[in-house]
């Protein structure tokens, strides 16, 4: 896992009942209140893939809120790994197809 501080990247996957169920924007709301810039994305398999910049602390929290997800999700599973941050994300927005750039 990333240290605690300095700025990384977070790319998760997200697996199960987690479409359909205003997934993406209940990640939108948490990582724009966590002041993280980045995207979340439906993907052909069912699953959404979230990508997320900020302070590594915060990034832990946005974690918490991915295994809990909204009302009405059933998440199953919440792959993530870590890397450097590349600053290439103004804001945090939700992405509508995996032709996401």
């Amino acid at each position: 896992m990333a240290s605690e501080h300095g700025v990384r990247r977070l790319t998760a996957t997200v697996r199960g009942y987690v479409q359909g169920v205003g997934y993406r924007y209940y990640v939108l709301q948490h990582a724009r209140a966590l002041g993280l810039t980045g995207f979340a994305r439906n993907e052909r398999d069912d699953s959404v893939t979230v990508v997320a910049e900020g302070q590594a602390s915060l990034l832990v929290q946005l974690t918490d809120v991915l295994r809990r997800g909204p009302e009405g999700a059933d998440v199953q599973d919440v792959q993530s790994t870590w890397g450097a941050a590349t600053g290439e994300y103004p804001t945090f927005r939700v992405a509508g197809s995996t032709q996401f750039s």
